[in-house]
């Protein structure tokens, strides 16, 4: 099994990247590159060669499944998992993204002290 080591994350909030940020880099030592919309996402993945997206859900602009789509039509991308973060947990919609395939949809607000640790956890789960 690989190490998680690199992770994209997208999310329009300012403040959710920055806890986010601190929580995967101090914590969890994970590289991650951060991007406020999903067109700033799609013209930086490809160098960053992410192993996992962590995606908001509603962005303006394009939405996290909707980004998502679009990066499983780029080849050196399509197969990159991904894990949701929303405020929106109503059961139909997180069954409705968990069968699009996501590995995991995480609530937010999300705990900074537990969110790398539950990363590493659903990583390691995906090949069980």
């Amino acid at each position: 099994m690989t190490e998680l080591k690199r992770i994209l994350h997208v999310d329009d909030d300012t403040d959710i990247r920055d806890i986010a940020m601190l929580s995967l880099q101090n914590v969890g030592s994970f590289e991650v590159l951060q991007c406020a919309s999903g067109q700033e996402a799609l013209d930086k993945a490809a160098d960053f060669d992410p192993q996992l997206f962590l995606f908001d859900v509603m962005m303006p602009g394009m939405s996290g499944d909707e980004l998502w789509a679009a990066f499983r039509k780029v080849p050196a991308l399509s197969e990159v998992p991904v894990i949701f973060m929303t405020a929106k947990v109503e059961r139909h919609y997180v069954a409705e993204l968990m069968d699009n395939g996501a590995l995991a949809v995480l609530e937010k607000p999300f705990d900074p002290i537990t969110l790398a640790e539950e990363i590493s956890r659903i990583w390691n789960d995906r090949a069980r």
